[in-house]
């Protein structure tokens, strides 16, 4: 059916501030591509190109790409890199989260890297303050592959009806070991939220060296536990 793809600009074509920044600890935030945010934790001494990239799987145009210029090999401490989209709780009231019916979503999404290995998305709702994880793994540098991931319904607490961030995605490009070292909460829970549990399981860290990039495109989240194609609209 139509508009079954919650997520804005998931096809990486839109990019009204600008089409490439060196993204760092003082340059963050929204940069480049319209509704995806580079942001730290900590105190980061590693540099990337944040861009919109030709560089995309077949049937795309567009990727947003992480090309790291200055690296940092070991994180230490709280130092964090990732990207993050938000939709608006107005835009999730077909979860019916908070009641008996609450539904799962799926999320789809074609990602390329450098680094082999596990990468965490983490989900949070800022109306409920629960969070979960969950991860994927790159099987094979410099290649385009689809991972999607399924997270059920939180019949428990209800996401506000207004336009302020019902749900944040967050897709880990590295994770010190305070945000890393706990145990990873994989449904709806307020120790989601702990710091060391947050990103538990990722291994990937692509400020590792100055080869190291990452790019993603294609990004739909939709209603139900079935990854579909991918929703093209203007």
């Amino acid at each position: 059916k139509p508009n079954r793809n919650l997520i804005i600009n998931g096809a990486m074509q839109v990019a009204q501030r600008a089409t490439s920044v060196s993204v760092s600890d003082t340059v963050r935030g929204y940069q480049t591509l319209d509704r995806f945010e580079y942001n730290i934790h900590g105190t980061i001494t590693n540099v990337m190109t944040m861009e919109q990239s030709s560089d995309s799987p077949d049937g795309f145009s567009n990727s947003v790409k992480f090309s790291t210029t200055t690296a940092d090999a070991s994180l230490t401490d709280t130092q964090s890199n990732y990207l993050t989209t938000e939709l608006e709780g107005q835009d999730l009231q077909s979860l019916a989260y908070g009641t008996s019916s609450a539904k799962p979503f799926t999320l789809s999404f074609y990602v390329k890297g450098t680094i082999t290995g596990t990468y965490v998305v983490w989900f949070y709702s800022p109306d409920t303050s629960k969070a979960c994880t969950k991860t994927y793994t790159i099987s094979s540098a410099n290649t385009w592959e689809r991972k999607t991931i399924t997270v059920t319904g939180d019949t428990a607490s209800a996401i506000a009806n207004d336009n302020g961030s019902g749900l944040m995605i967050r897709w880990m490009l590295g994770a010190g070991p305070d945000y890393s070292s706990g145990t990873a909460s994989t449904t709806w829970s307020t120790n989601g939220v702990t710091h060391a549990n947050r990103y538990a399981g990722q291994t990937a860290n692509v400020a590792a060296t100055t080869s190291d990039n990452w790019a993603i495109t294609g990004v739909q989240l939709e209603v139900g536990s079935v990854a579909t194609d991918f929703e093209h609209r203007s």
